[in-house]
C-alpha cells in the first residue's frame, strides 16, 4: 500500500498510528497519534535508547527535533483536502528546556498554506502544554501526487 493510499485510509478509519507504523524512525522513536477535538495529539513513549546525555539523564535533541518535523508533516496530511506528500524545506528547532526521562507529547498548527508550501508550527512537552520542552517552525513543501 502506497503512503497515499495509506493517509487515505487513515481519514477513513481515525487511526493514524497504521501510517506511523509505515515510517520506520517514527517507529523506532515510539510515536503514536490520537486525533483529539480535531486536533492530532502524539505522544514519543520514553525509552533509554532516546536519552542523548544519561548523566541527567536528558532526551537527545534529535529525537526530539525529528519528533516536532514528523507532528509537522502528519499535521499536514490530517488536514489536507487532497492526498498531498509535505516534504521538509526548512526547520528551525527551539529547545526551551531539556527533555527528561519521561514521555513526550507534541502538537502542530498550520500556520500558513499556499498552493506549494505550508508553515506549520510544532510544540512538544512532558507535563504541561504550556511549559514546551521544545518547539519548531517547519515549511513544508506540498506534492500532489506519489513521487
Amino acid at each position: 500500500m502506497t503512503i497515499v493510499e495509506q493517509v487515505a485510509r487513515a481519514r477513513q478509519t481515525g487511526d493514524w498510528n497504521s501510517l506511523i507504523a509505515s515510517v520506520p524512525y517514527a517507529k523506532f522513536l515510539g510515536v503514536t497519534l490520537e486525533e483529539r477535538d480535531g486536533t492530532l495529539l502524539g505522544r514519543m513513549k520514553f525509552s533509554d535508547q532516546l536519552v542523548g546525555n544519561p548523566h541527567l539523564p536528558a532526551l537527545h535533541g534529535g529525537t526530539l527535533g525529528a519528533l516536532l518535523e514528523l507532528a509537522a508533516q502528519f499535521e499536514l496530511m490530517y488536514r489536507a483536502q487532497t492526498l498531498v506528500l509535505p516534504k521538509t524545506v526548512t526547520l528551525t528547532i527551539d529547545y526551551l528546556r531539556s527533555g527528561r526521562a519521561q514521555d513526550t507529547f507534541v502538537r502542530a498548527k498550520t500556520v500558513r498554506q499556499g498552493r506549494r508550501v505550508a508553515t506549520v508550527h510544532t510544540w512538544a512537552w512532558q507535563e504541561d502544554e504550556h511549559q514546551p520542552v521544545a518547539q519548531a517552525t517547519v515549511k513544508q513543501l506540498i506534492i500532489s501526487e506519489a513521487p
